[in-house]
């Protein structure tokens, strides 16, 4: 399937079948209420739960792409306060398989973030959304979003590349 032949899964964990199409780029955000929550949101593509995030747009750095995806998904606004990993290996659960049959490797950036303004608001990207005890997260979560929890709640002094 690919040079190393190793087989890939998708973020769900399902096995691919082929290669995927392209290569996207986008971010994710590690947010934390004041009780120590962390927002989720049941995703209306794949019925997991996932951290907000989605690709970048031309014209914008991933940084303004982590923002703007956390304020179309969640209507919170958000400032990035810190690095947690860049995550590019399709073996690690980095490949999206949409509704539409596309198939997408994903590079992420993933960012904790500090809410400064907005209030929770459902989009029409997510069936549900809100805070959940770092104990007692929802599933069934994306992989590639449990990995990078668990990268965010080891507050490493560099960021993880994995």
């Amino acid at each position: 399937m690919t040079q190393s032949s190793a087989i890939l899964y998708d973020w769900t964990g399902a096995p691919l079948d082929r290669l995927p199409d392209r290569i996207q780029y986008g971010a994710s955000a590690f947010i934390l209420n004041e009780r120590g929550h962390l927002l989720l949101q049941l995703r209306q593509d794949n019925r997991h739960w996932a951290m907000p995030g989605g690709r970048q747009d031309v014209g914008e750095s991933i940084t303004q792409t982590c923002v703007r995806e956390v304020w179309e998904e969640t209507g919170l606004h958000v400032r990035v306060t810190r690095l947690i990993g860049i995550y590019t290996d399709p073996t690690q659960f980095l490949v999206a398989r949409y509704p539409s049959g596309e198939v997408v490797q994903i590079c992420n950036v993933c960012f904790e973030c500090e809410i400064i303004g907005g209030r929770v608001t459902l989009s029409p990207e997510s069936v549900e959304i809100g805070f959940y005890p770092l104990d007692a997260l929802p599933a069934p979560m994306l992989l590639t979003h449990k990995i990078r929890i668990q990268d965010a709640l080891a507050y490493a002094p560099q960021p993880f590349i994995r």
